[in-house]
């Protein structure tokens, strides 16, 4: 049984495919990347819970 060469559509595919995932990389460091340095901020604090009475 021989292998089929890949279709030139699953090329284009994977560069799609590829290109949407370094996108979501890109947009997980960056909200990460804005998550520490709001916890670092020295003015950051937690919010108090108020008791419920």
């Amino acid at each position: 049984m021989t292998l089929k060469p890949l279709h030139e559509l699953h090329q284009r595919r994977f560069g799609r495919n590829l290109g949407v995932g370094l996108l979501l990389v890109a947009f997980v460091v960056i909200i990460f990347g804005l998550t520490v340095v709001k916890v670092t901020n020295e003015d950051f604090t937690v919010p108090a819970v108020e008791e419920l009475n």
